[in-house]
């Protein structure tokens, strides 16, 4: 089956949107539980599915709508990882914040350029009936 440019860009923003979505609740845990005695962290890992896209180009492989949608499937599963546990790895509330605020203009930029594609295949869509 073949698919579009539309769908890879589609399934590609999709991603990118729940990945910032997983990044901010995990955010969002690390700055509730900030007081506790004893927390560590959250931190949520992605290396591993960015290396496997990057291995896919490596190859000479494309980036399929359903290649990424196969790199969506662990995502679904990802579990929040706590950090090693160092006196380091204590929440520090101002940095998290900044980390919050930084992921909720990532999450609108990538909400704006979800916007602008679909609206750009609206016109083509309501252009073509014409």
């Amino acid at each position: 089956m073949m698919y579009g440019t539309e769908s890879i860009t589609t399934a590609s923003l999709s991603l990118a949107l729940d990945a910032a979505a997983l990044q901010h609740r995990a955010i969002a845990y690390n700055i509730a539980n900030a007081g506790v005695e004893g927390f560590q962290p959250l931190r949520l890992q992605f290396s591993e599915h960015l290396a496997n896209a990057r291995s896919e180009l490596e190859q000479g492989r494309n980036l399929s709508a359903k290649t990424v949608a196969d790199l969506a499937e662990p995502m679904s599963e990802l579990g929040f990882a706590p950090t090693s546990g160092s006196a380091f790895d204590r929440v520090q509330l101002d940095s998290e914040v900044a980390k919050m605020a930084q992921n909720a203009v990532q999450y609108q930029a990538l909400l704006r350029g979800l916007s602008r594609h679909l609206s750009i295949l609206s016109t083509a869509v309501s252009d073509g009936k014409r």
